[in-house]
């Protein structure tokens, strides 16, 4: 695994523990399952903000991307 990807998993690892008040092994697999998962992540906000009564845009969730 990078360096980019493991700072990142422990970075969103670490915001959970104190955002939700988690144990440490509880966060990493949160984090873990959140970093694999983005695409559908990113998908279900766009569905769920999306001021349309009809489908969102695709095209919009797929240029946006939770991490840098």
């Amino acid at each position: 695994m990078t360096q980019p990807v493991l700072s990142t998993v422990m970075g969103l690892s670490w915001e959970l523990q104190r955002s939700k008040k988690y144990n440490r092994s509880r966060s990493l697999v949160a984090a873990w399952a959140i970093f694999l998962n983005e695409d559908i992540m990113v998908y279900r906000l766009v569905k769920k903000h999306s001021t349309q009564y009809k489908q969102p845009d695709i095209s919009v969730a797929r240029s946006l991307t939770l991490f840098r």
